[in-house]
């Protein structure tokens, strides 16, 4: 199914109005700066090819029922393969394609940071300016020393009070209100610019204070200046009703103890297996926020990397500014061990040098779905993974795709 020409627009426009504009172009750039002049055109690599080593490995995992979903690879501009695997809806017997939308986890939060830095290029911010200077109610520490370059990269020294996974939100009101009130419960247990101390409320500020400068909300903020720029039709913070009756957003299925799979959103009683989030269930939330959620499509995704590249989102600067290296990743998720290879923090995206070249992008998990996209800066590359599906050997495929696209480390 062609998404473009079947699927509905979805989502409500703000009084923000800002014209679509469908992205276009190449991707590739020098350094950390994405670029956009395309560089002499080069040969694929055999292994990205349909048909070939890494085709062949995804179509090895839909087969033994460890994959659904779609995967993408993108050069230059042209699509080299998309492959869909798997049923979007098993209910309503509704397969994956690529007009799906998939439950991003926290592969949303980059467009949080592009808010903030179309703000920033347009002087309404500074990315030096402390969480005081536009909400009140924080404790007087995170107020004076607390900044929005400190909420992007995770660096703010913050701890946040645990959240009830088993609570059901009914409104998009319900939700914004518990995260105004949640996030001012935070307290500064490290020192802000350092890597001591990592809260989730980090981006639910971020998208406070991008809604003291505008003055709308920031689903409405995102959905205008984000997505529709992008050209994104398929992405969107949708709702609980939504994610139940639109053909067009994909069911997650969660793993359990015993091996079976259950449809989050049907079955707002059951949840995840997840030792750090124990028995979270995405479909209990009316409305995803700025750090957790959120839908898109495999073409979306590509959307934005190609709109960061050409200057579309963001001028050339910024969107050079997101994706710039900013300090070292001295540890994995979880406290885990570092990256193998040199890797950096962005804001809100992980930079990383792979065979030479920046490679940069952001994945997420919740129960029930995986999502990931890369950008590999040097070669202009743009691989796009989403599941419906959790408990996937993510790590495992993303090497298979980098080894499909650069080739075998010299």
């Amino acid at each position: 199914m062609n998404h473009s020409d079947s699927a509905p627009r979805w989502r409500r426009r703000s009084l923000l109005g800002a014209a679509s504009v469908a992205a276009g172009g190449a991707l590739v750039g020098t350094g950390t700066g994405i670029g956009t002049a395309p560089a002499a055109a080069d040969p694929v690599p055999p292994d990205a090819m349909p048909g070939e080593a890494y085709d062949r490995y995804i179509a090895g995992l839909a087969a033994q029922d460890r994959f659904s979903g779609v995967v993408m690879l993108v050069h230059r501009g042209r699509t080299v393969l998309s492959r869909s695997y798997g049923m979007a809806d098993r209910e309503r017997g509704i397969r994956n394609h690529e007009g799906v939308a998939v439950n991003l986890g926290s592969a949303v939060k980059p467009f949080v940071a592009v808010a903030v830095l179309q703000l920033a290029q347009r002087g309404h911010l500074r990315l030096h300016d402390v969480v005081g200077d536009f909400l009140d109610g924080f404790p007087a520490d995170v107020a004076a020393q607390v900044t929005i370059h400190h909420l992007l990269t995770d660096t703010s020294g913050l701890s946040h009070p645990e959240q009830d996974l088993q609570r059901v939100f009914h409104s998009r009101e319900e939700v914004h209100a518990h995260y105004e009130q949640w996030s001012r419960q935070v307290s500064l247990v490290g020192v802000p610019g350092t890597d001591s101390g990592t809260s989730g409320a980090c981006l639910a500020i971020a998208a406070q204070i991008v809604e003291a400068v505008t003055g709308v909300t920031y689903w409405d903020y995102v959905t205008e200046h984000v997505f529709d720029r992008c050209g994104m039709t398929g992405t969107g913070f949708f709702t609980r009703p939504e994610w139940l009756s639109d053909p067009h957003i994909a069911h997650s299925y969660m793993i359990q103890h015993d091996g079976t799979r259950v449809d989050a959103v049907r079955n707002l009683d059951k949840g995840g297996v997840n030792p750090f989030e124990p028995g979270k269930n995405p479909g209990r939330n009316f409305i995803d926020h700025a750090g957790d959620g959120g839908f898109a499509t495999a073409p979306d995704l590509v959307r934005f990397a190609r709109a960061l590249g050409e200057g579309t989102v963001l001028d050339q600067p910024y969107a050079d500014l997101l994706t710039g290296a900013k300090m070292p990743q001295n540890s994995g998720k979880h406290g885990g061990p570092p990256p193998a290879h040199p890797a950096f923090k962005g804001y809100t995206v992980p930079v990383k040098i792979l065979q030479g070249q920046w490679v940069t992008g952001r994945g997420g998990v919740n129960p029930g779905s995986t999502a990931n996209w890369n950008l590999y800066q040097g070669s202009g590359w743009i691989g796009v993974l989403l599941s419906n599906y959790d408990n996937l050997p993510v790590q495992e495929i993303l090497d298979r795709e980098r080894l499909a696209v650069l080739g075998p480390a010299d």
